[in-house]
């Protein structure tokens, strides 16, 4: 069975997301990196989603909120809003766990570290 990606790229998830995702590529930029993250979040990968967050600022995050908010959604849909080298504004369309549907717009900010894409933080847009 052959589903598209998540992330929207209208490329079939194992060979647009997955092999990033499971370690067998890396991202090339950070749309790249903020798209595979959305993936996760689908996909409920909590050790990529941390392994992806910049070192530093992987103190702020929980791998058992972030699994819980990812199997807690039903994640619908990503739109990338804007995109620089390393910033990526997005929204993320989801349902609720009370099936209400959801958005959440993100400015996000991107490292480029020892040769691997991070994601640092990000500025919350209601």
């Amino acid at each position: 069975m052959t589903n598209k990606c998540y992330c929207g790229s209208n490329i079939i998830f194992q060979d647009c997301c997955e092999p990033i995702i499971k370690g067998i590529q890396k991202a090339t930029t950070a749309q790249c990196l903020m798209r595979s993250r959305y993936s996760a979040y689908a996909t409920h990968q909590a050790d990529y989603l941390m392994e992806t967050t910049h070192i530093p600022e992987r103190k702020y995050y929980s791998k058992s909120e972030i699994l819980n908010w990812a199997t807690n959604n039903h994640w619908l849909q990503l739109e990338i809003v804007n995109a620089t080298e390393n910033t990526v504004e997005f929204k993320a369309y989801f349902l609720d766990s009370k099936l209400q549907k959801q958005i959440h717009h993100e400015l996000s900010t991107f490292k480029f570290e020892n040769g691997s894409w991070f994601y640092v933080d990000g500025q919350f847009f209601n």
